[in-house]
C-alpha cells in the first residue's frame, strides 16, 4: 500500500515536504468603514441584479395558452 520513496540526492529536496516556515506574517489590516460600506453596497447590487432578473424572468419561464385567435400583420390582411 504504502511504496518507499526512491533515495534522492539532495537532502534539501528530501525535506522539502516537511518544511514549514518559522516566518509569521504580518496580522491583516482591519477595513475602514467606507470599505465595508463599499463591499456591502456591491453585495447588495448584486443580490438584487439577480432578484430582479428572476422576477422579470420567471414569467417568460411560465407556459402560457396557445392563442385562440393566429395573430396576422395587418398588411395581410388586405389578401
Amino acid at each position: 500500500m504504502f511504496r518507499r520513496r526512491e533515495p534522492v540526492p539532495f537532502a534539501f529536496v528530501a525535506e522539502a515536504d516537511r518544511f514549514r516556515s518559522n516566518v509569521t506574517p504580518p496580522p491583516r489590516e482591519s477595513l475602514s468603514k467606507s470599505q465595508l460600506a463599499a463591499r456591502s453596497l456591491v453585495g447588495l447590487t448584486v443580490v438584487a441584479g439577480l432578484v430582479g432578473s428572476l422576477l422579470f424572468g420567471m414569467p417568460a419561464l411560465q407556459p402560457s395558452k396557445a392563442p385562440e385567435k393566429s395573430q396576422q400583420s395587418q398588411a395581410s390582411e388586405g389578401r
